[in-house]
């Protein structure tokens, strides 16, 4: 009889605990993917279509170099040249250059502007730069610029599409901890540590 109780309680366990796992399979919180993928929007797998009908000759040649980069997904080194560093601002002056609109470095006159602040520095110089909590409307082609303080910390990318307040952006280094070039999409007026907006040399 004992025997009997004995197997009939490790039946019971047994089903109990395949049972529970399953349990906690189906409700336990999934692992959230790295950096940007968390922020308060969506990653968008598929570049947008965007109406070209508004666009000038500049934000047009912008978007068709960031859909060619973001159907090739090169990597890192293409747009840093090599150099092993964080390459999201490098990746925004590659295209820029690639689309006619090379930037200058205000340290060395070089196209290439690979830190986030000096990026920053250029737009003012310019006077092409816009502050995120000013009443400026994000146009495509801009370009983006975050602190430390988002969830991208210090980055930067580009606008592709505006629909009111929600912006889609194509940027270097953000896909995941491989880095890569993504799309995302979010309400700008929701996004902390958004600094502001670096408009076209065309506009």
């Amino acid at each position: 009889m004992i025997g009997t109780v004995a197997l009939v309680l490790v039946a019971v366990l047994a089903v109990g605990g395949v049972t529970g796992v399953r349990w906690l399979q189906q409700h336990q919180r999934q692992p959230q993917p790295f950096g940007p993928r968390e922020m308060a929007g969506n990653l968008v797998h598929d570049f947008p279509d965007a109406d070209r009908g508004g666009l000038d000759a500049g934000q047009t040649r912008v978007l068709e170099v960031l859909r060619q980069q973001f159907d090739e997904q090169s990597g890192r080194d293409k747009y840093s040249g090599g150099i092993d560093e964080p390459w999201c601002a490098d990746f925004v002056s590659w295209v820029m250059r690639e689309a006619g609109q090379p930037f200058s470095n205000p340290n060395s006159g070089s196209w290439r502007i690979p830190g986030v602040n000096t990026l920053e520095e250029y737009f003012r110089g310019q006077h092409r730069f816009q502050e995120a909590n000013s009443s400026y409307l994000p146009h495509v082609g801009d370009v983006v610029m975050y602190s430390d303080h988002s969830v991208f910390h210090q980055h930067t990318n580009i606008i592709v599409a505006v629909d009111g307040d929600t912006i889609t952006t194509v940027g270097g280094n953000e896909a995941g901890e491989s880095g890569g070039i993504a799309i995302h999409e979010f309400r700008a007026s929701g996004t902390t540590g958004l600094v502001g907006f670096g408009s076209l040399g065309t506009r």
